[in-house]
Order: C-alpha cells, then sequence, then structure tokens
C-alpha cells in the first residue's frame, strides 16, 4: 500500500509531536527531581512556548495556538486518562 504525500507529511510530523513530547518529559522530569513545583515548571514551559511562537510566526499564529489550547483544556483533553503520548 502506498502512502500518499498527505499521509507521510501525518506521520513525520507525528514523529516530531512524539519526540518533542519525550524531551518535555524529560525536562519535566528534571525539574521535578530539582524540587521545582509543577505550577513553576508549567508556566515556564509556556512563556518559552509562546515566546518562540511569537518570535518565529508572529502574534496571530501564537494567538491561534492559545485559543486551540484553550479549546483542548475545556473539552477535558488533559484529563487524567486522556493524554495521548
Amino acid at each position: 500500500m502506498e502512502h500518499g504525500v498527505n499521509d507521510i507529511d501525518a506521520l513525520v510530523r507525528e514523529e516530531k509531536r512524539l519526540t518533542a513530547v519525550e524531551s518535555h518529559s524529560e525536562a519535566w522530569a528534571e525539574g521535578l527531581s530539582a524540587g521545582i513545583e509543577p505550577e513553576i515548571i508549567a508556566e515556564a514551559a509556556l512563556e518559552t512556548a509562546f515566546g518562540e511562537m511569537l518570535r518565529a510566526n508572529g502574534e496571530t499564529l501564537a494567538l491561534a495556538l492559545l485559543d486551540r489550547m484553550r479549546e483542548k483544556v475545556i473539552a477535558g483533553a488533559f484529563e487524567p486518562g486522556r493524554l495521548r503520548h
């Protein structure tokens, strides 16, 4: 079975997402091991992410990402047992 360009792009994007999740999970664990509270780690991660989004893509895309994340929170996507890693 041949994969179309869109299928390949989706597979590459998912592999990148999984690699990013792994990297962030390691950094999160290191922060906890250093005695940093989860709220502080989360705030620092969000500040870094949005700062990079603004720098690289501008305010419109950063705000769009923020809106998508807000909708996921409202939909319960981050509740225990629903996270996809």
